[in-house]
């Protein structure tokens, strides 16, 4: 059985679908094609698909209403396709929750990387939904998910910036895992991160500073020499 991602190409003009088609299968993905969202929706219900890659515009039903649609219905990944000209409705689809864009016309190698990113996000992103509660310990500290607030064992609160929170929440939905840059980059930053970005050692760092006892010798975060990070200490809801 081919258990490689299983992608849907949605888009009206049957040579970019062909087009598509033809270098996606060449880095060993699944491609099925669909015209038109009528004929999108049908498939979905009838296949395991892994990813959509979607066309705004579309003669009936356009490529948002099918992504708001989806958005309601399923975390099936998105990555729409726009024209230059399309950027209020590029950043409409992100608000519906598409997962990125590509401007066209796009290189066969751009939208490969782009594919490849938004599923590795989504693989590593799954393990988050284990956490139910708003208010989180570790070690001796609390963190509050609602007020992003970090509480240590004497209830001082320590400040956080946007890119070291997102960090820790990362690496606290993630306990005991290997976290690899490139993952901690996806769910740190989104969309944002970039290529052989090595800032994630930085933040690491920073973060260190603020939670570990001896940040010379740290406990909570730990360097897997090769492979990435690990969230060491027990994290248990409250």
């Amino acid at each position: 059985m081919n258990d490689s991602p299983h992608i849907l190409v949605v888009d009206d003009h049957q040579d970019i679908r062909d087009l598509i088609k033809r270098h996606l299968q060449q880095y060993g993905y699944r491609v099925t094609l669909a015209a038109d969202a009528k004929e999108a929706r049908s498939i979905i219900g009838d296949h395991k698909i892994s990813l959509v890659v979607l066309d705004i515009m579309m003669p009936g039903e356009d490529g948002l209403s099918l992504c708001r649609h989806l958005r309601e219905t399923s975390r099936l990944p998105i990555i729409l396709l726009t024209a230059l000209s399309e950027e209020t409705d590029r950043v409409i689809g992100l608000e519906m929750g598409a997962d990125d864009y590509l401007c066209k016309p796009f290189g066969p190698r751009e939208l490969i990387a782009r594919i490849k990113t938004v599923l590795r996000r989504m693989n590593s992103m799954a393990p988050a939904e284990e956490i139910t509660s708003p208010k989180l310990a570790f070690d001796r500290w609390t963190l509050d998910t609602n007020l992003r607030e970090l509480t240590d064992d004497s209830d001082v609160v320590v400040p956080l910036s946007s890119a070291e929170y997102a960090l820790l929440i990362a690496f606290v939905s993630r306990p005991k895992r290997v976290l690899s840059r490139d993952q901690l980059l996806d769910l740190s930053q989104g969309r944002e991160a970039k290529a052989l970005d090595r800032s994630i050692d930085n933040q690491v760092s920073r973060l260190r500073q603020k939670i570990e006892k001896d940040p010379k010798n740290p406990q909570l975060i730990s360097t897997v020499w090769g492979d990435g990070y690990r969230f060491s200490a027990e994290v248990k809801s409250l």
